[in-house]
């Protein structure tokens, strides 16, 4: 992996948001769940889906904190239009862990 500059990690704008809606998304190829996560009043509310089903239930993602990229452009996925993307990490069996907030922060606070 190349090394980059600040100015290229400032280019990736990574927020934090509430998620205020989830439900099932039996239609993606893959099991996953649509969320709706709202960034505050600069920002407003996204949508997004994201293959979390092995951890996460949409009634237990409602109120989570999580951390998105919120500059990509909409991206169509099946009959869905994905806004924003949630971050996460792999576990040991390769299955999306969100990453958490461990202290509640405004919405559409900027990583740095």
């Amino acid at each position: 992996m190349s090394d980059i500059s600040y100015d290229d990690f400032a280019r990736v704008d990574i927020r934090v948001g509430t998620i205020i809606a989830a439900e099932p998304y039996p239609e993606a190829r893959k099991p996953a769940i649509k969320m709706q996560v709202d960034f505050g009043p600069d920002i407003g509310i996204r949508k997004t889906s994201a293959q979390v089903t092995v951890h996460y239930t949409p009634e237990g993602l409602i109120g989570r904190q999580v951390a998105a990229v919120v500059n990509f452009p909409p991206k169509q996925i099946g009959k869905f239009m994905s806004e924003c993307l949630v971050l996460g990490f792999p576990d040991t069996e390769g299955e999306v862990v969100m990453i958490g907030i461990d202290k509640p922060v405004p919405n559409g606070g900027k990583l740095f």
